[in-house]
């Protein structure tokens, strides 16, 4: 009797010693398993907000003027040169006068005086149309040349215009491409960190369970080492001796 006795107590203690083992390391997992199930749940209540980088993007489309105010026609005032028509008429009548007068005082045939006014006057003539004529080429070569200029000036402000909107798109992608570089290494950080607690929550997790699997081991060992005592005395006669 004394031998099962034994038996039993040695198995109730191997259990108790195994199972406190087990209890303390279980117990210890859970505490660690809590902890890093609250640093965690900081760690994705704290992730950064889901951004648009191109919140900030704003419309060019006043960078754009409207040139068509820059344009004129440089031919609509263009004098008509009369200037040397009148000289002309003047000379004319001067000439013929003073014909006149030259034929009154020398006596003069009046065929001859005819030639002589006829004569002047086609010299005068002459000097008018070229004087006329030079008159309308200026003019036409002032009109030409201020309107290559506004053509110039015009296409200058939209080079301008056009460098002006196209370094403005490209401030505003660079700077949502900045914007999204930020956003995507801050949340490569953060979730390398959830993905390690996460791991380490796991474990201790998995520690847990195993200790609760070695507390209920060592019971089942304990009581499987008091039945294995029993067994043994009632076969060897113990209770008989006893």
């Amino acid at each position: 009797m004394s031998g099962i006795l034994i038996g039993v107590g040695a198995s109730l203690l191997g259990g108790f010693i195994g199972s406190s083992g087990a209890k303390r390391r279980r117990r210890a997992a859970e505490a660690a398993a809590r902890e890093k199930q609250r640093e965690l749940n900081r760690l994705e209540s704290s992730r950064q907000a889901v951004i648009n980088p191109h919140a900030g993007t704003n419309s060019l489309a006043d960078m754009a003027k409207d040139l068509s105010g820059e344009l004129s026609n440089p031919f609509a005032n263009l004098g008509v040169a009369t200037k040397a028509a009148e000289i002309q008429i003047e000379q004319s009548d001067i000439a013929l006068a003073n014909t006149l007068d030259t034929l009154r005082s020398t006596g003069a045939s009046a065929g001859g005086a005819t030639a002589l006014a006829q004569a002047a006057l086609k010299s005068k003539q002459g000097v008018s149309a070229s004087i006329e004529q030079q008159e309308a080429k200026n003019e036409q070569l002032k009109a030409q040349g201020e309107a290559t200029l506004q053509t110039q000036r015009v296409a200058e402000k939209q080079r301008i215009q056009g460098i002006q909107i196209s370094e403005g798109a490209r401030v505003q992608q660079a700077r949502a491409a900045g914007n999204q570089f930020e956003f995507n290494a801050r949340e490569q950080r953060q979730q390398s960190k959830i993905n390690r607690v996460a791991g380490q929550l796991a474990n201790q997790q998995q520690q847990a369970a195993q200790a609760q699997a070695d507390q209920s081991a060592a019971w089942a060992g304990a009581f499987s080492g008091i039945g294995s005592a029993v067994s043994s005395g009632i076969s060897s006669g113990a209770f008989s001796k006893g």
